[in-house]
């Protein structure tokens, strides 16, 4: 597994319960509202994600992962931090990139459920034939799945001709895998509207939870020219949950 960063610490990234994220290297769309450019770009020189926390004051002489260039954290050193804080952390968050274009994906996950984590996958929906195969193993615990936009703006979005059949495929497996599960859009002015949720609602129609998510720009983005694109307001977002909360059981602002 190419693993690009690391954040020690998380009690937002998996619902109710503690986890470590793991960023892997490496995706095939090019969003223009990213926020993590130098994970999209394997080749790209930068430094690793590495996000302490309270909870790890205490534990100072841990520095086995800190500050290390970008994308050059081993296995071994990754998985000798996840034996360290068994009974600490519950959970390992699995993001990227996009994790699912690792071949040994499947291999990496067994390693970590052996220790006792539970694991959720973060997914764009492009591989879905990786997606099956994770579901009918059982190796996961949790999947989130990022909408991108309504069927006809997806190229535009993400910068890259789609495949939108594998999207829809992804869909279908994870509302049937049995699993807690989640989708989630970024509303970007300039990229999406109200309409686009009610067709973004219509692919999903029928699913447990839909997070609608405000675009944060003035960070470093994929598309540096959205930098300054002034968000949707609370109101405005709300307004869109509204209008998701038709075709979804839970659709939120976050």
């Amino acid at each position: 597994m190419i693993i690009g960063g690391l954040q020690k610490f998380s009690l937002l990234d998996y619902p109710g319960v503690v986890s470590a994220i793991i960023f892997t290297k490496g995706c095939n769309f090019r969003c223009h509202f990213c926020y993590n450019p130098l994970l999209v770009w394997p080749d790209a020189v930068g430094k690793i994600k590495n996000i302490s926390s309270s909870e790890e004051a205490e534990d100072k002489k841990d520095h086995s992962l800190d500050h290390l260039p970008f994308g050059q954290i081993e296995e071994d050193g990754l998985f000798d931090f996840l034996v360290k804080r068994q009974g600490r952390l519950e959970a390992v968050v699995i993001t990227g990139g996009e994790p699912t274009l690792h071949s040994d994906l499947p291999e990496f996950i067994k390693k970590i459920k052996a220790l006792g984590y539970l694991v959720k996958l973060d997914t764009n929906g492009t591989n879905p034939e990786m997606l099956k195969k994770i579901v009918q193993e059982k190796i996961i615990d949790y999947v989130a799945m990022d909408i991108k936009a309504s069927p006809e703006k997806y190229e535009k979005v993400t910068g890259v001709a789609v495949n939108f059949k594998k999207i829809e495929e992804s869909v279908r497996i994870i509302k049937e895998s049995g699993l807690p599960y989640e989708f989630r859009t970024t509303i970007t002015p300039g990229l999406l509207t109200k309409d686009d949720v009610v067709l973004m609602g219509k692919l999903i129609r029928g699913a447990n939870k839909w997070f609608l998510q405000k675009f944060q720009p003035g960070t470093d983005l994929v598309d540096q020219s959205f930098q300054n694109v002034k968000p949707f307001t609370d109101k405005e977002m709300e307004e869109m949950a509204e209008v998701g909360r038709k075709y979804v059981e839970k659709c939120e602002v976050r």
